[in-house]
């Protein structure tokens, strides 16, 4: 029997979240990444196209393509920025605010049943080991 890894755990425990995620998303036609992208969307403000990339941890070509589905599905609305006129605002159409609604809910409802789970306790460690994790990684101390 091999050794289980942090690496293989953490992967295969998100290729379950996101099959998850992407089943109940796709009975409204949609994806998890779909409704990433409208959690990241401000639902009172405007938000500009570039900052999305980052939030989100997507390559800008990936980005554009959920945008553009989006935009199709009546989900959000592209505007020219009126503070500069070469940037975009993505904006939340009431279609899109509906669904980022729904979507919040289903995290809502994931954390909730973790945490009911394993106790606020438990998820606190987690935090603090992913935090960790992330801190390592991003300070290149492990490479």
């Amino acid at each position: 029997m091999s050794k289980r890894t942090i690496e293989q755990e953490i992967r295969y425990t998100w290729l379950l979240i996101s099959k998850m995620y992407n089943e109940e998303a796709e009975k409204f036609g949609g994806s998890m990444t779909v409704g990433f992208a409208l959690l990241s969307l401000n639902p009172k403000e405007n938000t500009p196209s570039t900052s999305l990339g980052p939030k989100m941890g997507m390559e800008s070509t990936s980005l554009s393509r959920t945008l553009r589905f989006m935009e199709d599905e009546k989900l959000i609305q592209r505007i020219p920025n009126p503070e500069d006129g070469r940037g975009i605002l993505i904006k939340l159409t009431e279609r899109g605010i509906e669904f980022r609604n729904y979507a919040k809910e289903l995290v809502m409802k994931f954390n909730k049943s973790i945490t009911n789970e394993v106790g606020e306790n438990s998820v606190k460690n987690f935090y603090h080991v992913i935090d960790r994790i992330n801190k390592l990684i991003k300070n290149k101390k492990i490479f």
